[in-house]
């Protein structure tokens, strides 16, 4: 996708950001559609289709976060969220309810463009899965790619998308170490600059939801020094 094609929809309350990042994105070669509150980033997601959506966690009416979990029941087009919050746990809730990538304010615009470009490149342009009829049973978990879903022990459990992904990466790669630096380009992208704790974080609660006792993971199991592994079951 070139960014002659590329549409962002900015959803930003701050005059003085909208304006910088008007100028800036567009002279990148980004088209641009501005949503100066949840309830109107809501309204133009569906009318724009946009093909990223650049949205800041504190908005008024309604908050990027609930934004964007409305958006992940109905959509992976990639979203960047944006926060002058800089502490862990918010960063971890916006990866929790489906943001792709998170940036803290101030940023720098050249970091901000290299964080789009990367989210763009990883994103396949129509947003499903390459293999729409795969699905993964290994044990008692069965993973379905074009459903987006997973039934563990025949019960279904909602995961979140990055969970979900992480997930499918694991199974597809069952008996395999998979080392942090390998997982981490395959599910946030080669440029991604955030916490690599974002990783552990995304393996605990994913072990918490399909686990038998997540104290003792039998499943998802951590291979000291090197990286993690979907155990193949016997």
């Amino acid at each position: 996708m070139s960014n002659s094609q590329t549409t962002i929809l900015l959803a930003e309350d701050e005059e003085s950001f909208i304006e910088a990042l008007l100028l800036g994105l567009k002279r990148e070669g980004f088209l641009v559609e501005v949503a100066r509150d949840g309830e109107e980033a809501l309204r133009k997601f569906d009318s724009v289709r946009p093909d990223l959506l650049l949205l800041d966690v504190m908005l008024p009416r309604r908050s990027g976060l609930d934004v964007c979990r409305e958006i992940r029941t109905k959509s992976r087009v990639p979203i960047i969220m944006v926060t002058a919050r800089t502490t862990e746990l918010d960063t971890v809730v916006g990866l929790e309810v489906g943001a792709d990538d998170y940036v803290s304010k101030p940023y720098r615009m050249k970091e901000l463009v290299a964080r789009i470009r990367a989210v763009l490149r990883r994103t396949p342009l129509d947003e499903k899965p390459v293999d729409n009829s795969e699905q993964l049973d290994l044990g008692d978990i069965n993973l379905d790619s074009a459903r987006h879903e997973v039934h563990v022990r025949g019960e279904l459990v909602k995961l979140p998308l990055k969970e979900f992904e992480l997930l499918e990466f694991l199974m597809s790669n069952a008996g395999r170490v998979l080392t942090r630096d390998t997982i981490i380009d395959r599910i946030w992208g080669p440029y991604y600059g955030g916490d690599t704790k974002t990783l552990d974080v995304h393996v605990k609660r994913l072990r918490s939801r399909i686990e038998v006792d997540p104290s003792n993971p039998k499943t998802i199991t951590t291979v000291r020094g090197l990286g993690y592994r979907f155990e193949i079951p016997r």
